[in-house]
């Protein structure tokens, strides 16, 4: 029983340690509690429902947090309020969607996965683990190895305040300049984060997108800035017409499409509208930013054809 400590006329420990078992999602048996505590199954049931009272009379209501008893497994389990804990399912899909991700290094990842799976209960966990296994084990992180979770939240603050950053960039081809920047928002998209920044000098009317693992030695600049409400980032705008986070000038393309998958098109481009359809060729039209949009028109071969 632990330490030698004996339970039997303990009630304190007796529902500490039940309270702890449930809220670990532990189904428990009233046969095997009373064996365990060493007391009679009508004790254990008073503390049960002592247990039912301090959760009615406390904060939780009965849809938060409450104990039921299961009669096919023929024990006691903890229902939790479904906002504040995630379920089986969404832990299995997190976990799915961090690992195809590739986003993050390796530690950076386990420690993520084993938070998630903390909110899974023991008794499905094992399950979840194994869904996971194989993806897990034959993970494969970016070339570039860097720790991104600290950095992210620093740029995430600046973009909070306003407050201007600099910073020393690394480009594609290895010089690295120092930029000065009004930070406005943080994206992902195609295995990396982005900082999505105005220069702060004015030079371009449009946002400049840095990848953040490129990104060192920053600092905030005390100073801060203020763009007018109707000039305001829109993240969800934006995203739907960025394509491989190339930034440039908005501008519109119109294309003919005559591939097997109309609905793969519009979801590559949210912003896209169909302004005709003749013979199973489908004329669509798109806002986009820079030339990103080039890079996926190219892949698509035959199907598409501009105008």
């Amino acid at each position: 029983m632990g330490l030698g400590i004996n339970y039997n006329g303990n009630k304190g420990f007796r529902l500490l340690n039940i309270y702890e078992r449930l809220n670990k999602g532990e189904i428990l048996e009233k046969a095997k509690l009373s064996k365990y505590f060493g007391v009679t199954p009508k004790t254990i049931q008073r503390d049960i429902d002592d247990l039912r009272v301090y959760l009615a009379e406390t904060h939780f209501s009965e849809s938060e947090l409450e104990i039921k008893y299961d009669r096919v497994k023929n024990g006691y389990y903890l229902v939790r309020f479904e906002r504040e804990w995630l379920t089986n399912e969404e832990v299995m899909a997190l976990c799915k969607i961090l690992l195809e991700s590739r986003a993050f290094c390796k530690e950076e990842l386990e420690s993520l996965i084993n938070k998630l799976l903390i909110q899974v209960v023991p008794n499905d966990r094992k399950m979840v683990e194994n869904i996971i296994k194989s993806e897990r084990h034959h993970y494969v992180p970016l070339q570039h190895g860097k720790y991104l979770l600290s950095i992210m939240w620093e740029l995430s603050q600046l973009v909070t305040k306003s407050e201007i950053a600099q910073f020393i960039y690394t480009r594609q081809d290895g010089v690295k300049r120092g930029k000065v920047v009004k930070p406005v928002s943080i994206m992902f998209s195609e295995y990396y984060f982005y900082l999505i920044a105005y220069m702060a000098d004015g030079s371009k009317d449009f946002p400049t997108i840095f990848r953040i693992d490129r990104i060192a030695d920053l600092k905030g600049k005390k100073q801060y800035f203020n763009i007018p409400y109707r000039d305001k980032f829109n993240d969800g705008e934006f995203r739907k017409r960025i394509q491989f986070m190339y930034s440039g000038e908005l501008k519109r393309i119109t294309f003919d499409f005559k591939g097997p998958s109309l609905e793969a098109v519009l979801d590559r481009l949210p912003t896209g509208e169909i302004k005709a359809e003749k013979n199973g060729v489908y004329t669509v039209q798109a806002e986009v930013y820079g030339n990103g949009i080039d890079m996926w028109l190219r892949s698509q071969g035959d199907s598409i054809c501009l105008k």
